[in-house]
């Protein structure tokens, strides 16, 4: 039997490959627009991952959306505002719509601010959107990472990502600071001339500072663009940067969840992205932007035609910053003015203004940052966590935050003693006196309150579990005695009160080695116990199976008891 071979061109060979090629084409899932743009860039797998991905549902992640949806505004109502607005300090006499002013000198900076707000059609309204979308943007931030602390959602693996919005908070509020200061009125220009006071009570370098960033003596004429480009350019970019990456890390991370059952640091309860999560967010996005539109249509903020413009020689009797700011010139009038003292030489130090000024700041935010590793370092936990933490089941922690809270709370109110003591018919001597003592001792009574109530909470909880939910029923028995009734949770209810750990405080097994010799490392590990005990001396044991089914054998005993025994209603049956 022979074969004959027929020999076929190159070209030939491919002909069936051809037509599978072809018909693999012809299959693909996604065609037109969408089918191109997979054929040249591949985003179908990612946008697949994405719209599939799972986010839980709850109230309080609503904060963080807050925070980005008021940051859009922003963005929004700045573009708009940046085609009238003049970043210049050339004088001007102003002859707009605002009659009390006309013929007064001004800036020209203020002169573009009055325009927007009097004769640029919207101009008020868009102005008051981006001065309250900035305020809302800092509050749901500093909220949102309120959130984050207490629930332990800052644990491996996202102590980055808590860096990140620790960085932004920060941004946030300069940004802020940098915003108000534009218009160039009196009000703002009393912020920057204290500002101004700041930079000068540096060590050495300070006049020097001060000379940089005002380009010569203050007020100069360069601080308005320096700071326009900084609000308009430079920070914004930043904090859309560090956004950005902040939210991949949210993508890349998982989403945290609350505990339940089902919920398991391997998995995350919730709805894809991809219908419900990105309908429910736009809703969302609108009803943020008409709350802001409403309150800014009613609600008039930073009316700067009041205030006039900016002259060096007025002092503004009552101004006051924007309230996350507002703590920096709180500490300022709490500190003592005996800190200041002249060295050999007679050189001047500041240290009544310059640590409460320039290095507040950085120093308050360098500690929020490295909480994380601090806290990760004390319980020695290196395993990832999904899963939040309810506060009470926290309770050195979160009495850590409350009293920072108040320390905060003390400072900002600081920055308003004088405006109190006139609305308050008081001394003004009087409560800056009284807040230096609340300063020192409200956080320590706030951080043992709190502790004291989110204790008193857990053991709430262990006893739910063990005896069941209170029904309000009260019995009487055969012998005289009241009793409530109690009905026994179940399993949902029962979870959340019994999947938290409870950390045992660390101690330290070995200070020397074999050979008698210190351990180089027994310090930090006493160190480390020290801060172990502080987290985790007091503590509520978590109810354990068997102490719950001894409980519930205890009732069991108590109800067949109850059989023999029948309770005796308070009232007769056939009483009317």
């Amino acid at each position: 039997m022979s074969a004959t071979y027929q020999p076929r061109h190159a070209a030939e060979l491919r002909d069936g490959d051809r037509a599978a090629e072809q018909r693999r084409a012809d299959q693909k899932p996604l065609g037109g627009i969408a089918g191109w743009l997979d054929d040249r860039t591949g985003a179908a797998k990612g946008t697949s991952y994405l719209l599939k991905k799972v986010f839980p549902d709850h109230w309080s992640f609503m904060l963080g959306e807050i925070a980005m949806y008021s940051m859009i505004v922003c963005l929004l109502t700045g573009v708009f505002l940046t085609f009238w607005f003049v970043p210049s300090q050339s004088q001007v006499v102003y002859d707009g719509s605002y009659v009390p002013l006309q013929g007064v000198v001004v800036s020209d900076a203020y002169r573009s601010t009055l325009a927007i707000s009097f004769d640029i059609r919207g101009g008020l309204l868009i102005r008051q959107i981006h001065h309250w979308a900035a305020l809302i943007f800092v509050v749901a931030v500093f909220v949102h990472m309120a959130r984050v602390f207490f629930t332990g959602a800052f644990r491996k693996p996202r102590e980055i990502n808590w860096v990140f919005g620790t960085i932004l908070s920060l941004l946030a509020a300069i940004e802020g600071f940098a915003g108000y200061s534009l218009p160039d009125d009196l009000l703002s220009g009393t912020g920057i001339r204290a500002m101004n006071g700041f930079v000068q009570s540096a060590p050495v370098i300070g006049s020097y500072l001060s000379y940089f960033i005002f380009g010569g003596a203050f007020p100069g004429e360069s601080i308005v663009p320096r700071l326009y480009s900084v609000h308009v350019l430079l920070i914004p970019a930043i904090l859309v940067a560090i956004f950005t990456a902040h939210i991949l890390l949210v993508f890349v991370h998982k989403h945290t969840q609350y505990p339940g059952p089902g919920r398991t640091n391997n998995n995350v309860v919730g709805y894809p992205f991809m219908p419900v999560y990105i309908a429910k967010a736009g809703g969302f996005f609108f009803i943020v932007f008409g709350v802001i539109a409403l309150v800014s249509a009613v609600v008039t903020i930073n009316p700067i035609w009041a205030y006039g413009p900016y002259d060096p020689s007025p002092v503004t009797a009552g101004s006051q910053p924007d309230w996350y700011m507002g703590f920096a010139d709180g500490a300022l009038r709490l500190v003592p003015g005996w800190l200041e003292f002249e060295s050999w030489g007679g050189f001047t130090w500041s240290m009544n203004i310059f640590p409460f000024s320039l290095i507040l700041l950085p120093a308050m935010w360098t500690l929020i940052g490295i909480y994380p590793f601090v806290e990760k370092w004390v319980t020695g936990d290196n395993r990832e966590h999904h899963l939040l933490d309810r506060p009470r089941n926290a309770p050195t922690r979160t009495a850590i935050g409350v009293a920072g809270i108040v320390m905060y709370a003390v400072l900002m109110f600081a920055a308003g003693n004088d405006l109190m003591a006139i609305k308050l018919h008081l001394s003004i001597n009087d409560i800056t006196n009284a807040l230096r003592l609340l300063f020192f001792i409200g956080p320590p009574i706030a951080f043992w309150i709190t502790k004291r109530i989110c204790l008193s909470l857990q053991r709430a909880d262990r006893q739910k579990v063990l005896h069941g939910r209170e029904t309000g029923t009260i019995w009487r028995h055969a012998d005289g005695r009241f009793e409530e009734i109690h009905a026994p949770l179940t399993p949902a209810e029962r979870w959340p009160l019994v999947q938290h750990e409870v950390f045992e405080p660390f101690q330290v097994t070995h200070e020397v080695d074999a050979n008698g010799v210190a351990r180089p490392a027994a310090r930090k590990d006493r160190l480390r116990a020290k801060l172990s005990h502080f987290y985790f001396r007091d503590r509520v044991p978590v109810a354990t199976p068997s102490e719950l089914e001894a409980a519930h054998h205890a009732h069991d005993v108590e109800a067949a008891h109850e059989e023999i025994l029948e309770p005796e209603a308070i009232e007769p049956a056939g009483r009317p």
